[in-house]
């Protein structure tokens, strides 16, 4: 065993109010598929394009990042993964769009970034779309992923 903390004490066997699903039109808009998707449900969101996946259980933070990420965070906990994001710099992150330092590390990062709609409904395990009481931005690092993001608006 491990002498390294890890992130979660414990895996994730049910839904918790971290588990908002990214709606599938964005993946259609952005054309990609990603090597791994480092902050999957148990079961995986079956519309999103990833080879692999990092549950709860395989604590995507302790996990070596491959390739092109996908990265839809924990928003009670997003600063440790906008970290790893801005280290790796090949990928697409989902970040709440609030007053934070991760947000102030990510602006100031070599990110492009577009900010979604405020009316964006995410899925939720239970099948129905809700609207979040916040904004919503995506990140882009890397050539493919920034290119890849203007299918889905003006960037900055």
């Amino acid at each position: 065993m491990s002498d390294q903390q890890t992130l979660f004490q414990t895996p994730q066997t049910q839904h918790t109010n971290d588990d908002w699903y990214t709606p599938k039109w964005i993946f259609d808009t952005l054309e990609l598929t990603f090597e791994i998707d480092v902050a999957s449900p148990p079961q995986g969101v079956p519309w999103i394009p990833a080879r692999r996946r990092f549950t709860m259980a395989d604590d995507g933070l302790a996990q070596p990042w491959e390739g092109m990420v996908w990265m839809n965070p924990p928003f009670s906990k997003v600063t440790p993964w906008a970290h790893k994001f801005i280290s790796h710099g090949n990928g697409i992150a989902l970040t709440p769009f609030a007053r934070s330092k991760y947000l102030d590390h990510l602006w100031n990062s070599k990110a492009t970034m577009i900010q979604l709609p405020s009316n964006l409904k995410f899925a939720k395990p239970d099948g129905n779309f809700y609207a979040m009481s916040f904004g919503a931005v995506l990140w882009a690092m890397g050539n493919e992923a920034q290119t890849a993001l203007k299918n889905l608006g003006k960037t900055r």
